[in-house]
C-alpha cells in the first residue's frame, strides 16, 4: 500500500484501530519512504503515477 505523506498518519491510525485483534501475531505495519514511482503503462512518474 502506498499512501501520500499528508494523509499517512491518519490512515495508519485507522488501520491500527480496525486491525487490532489483541493477540500475538496480530500483524505489523512497516512504514518506509518511496523515492520514486513509475507507472509502467503510461510512463507517468511521481504523484501522477499514483
Amino acid at each position: 500500500m502506498a499512501i501520500h505523506r499528508p494523509v499517512a498518519d491518519n490512515r495508519l491510525a485507522v488501520i491500527q484501530k480496525k486491525a487490532k485483534i489483541g493477540k500475538i501475531d496480530g500483524g505489523k505495519i512497516f512504514v518506509s519512504t518511496i523515492n520514486e514511482i513509475i507507472r509502467i503503462r503510461t510512463g507517468k512518474q511521481g504523484n501522477q503515477a499514483l
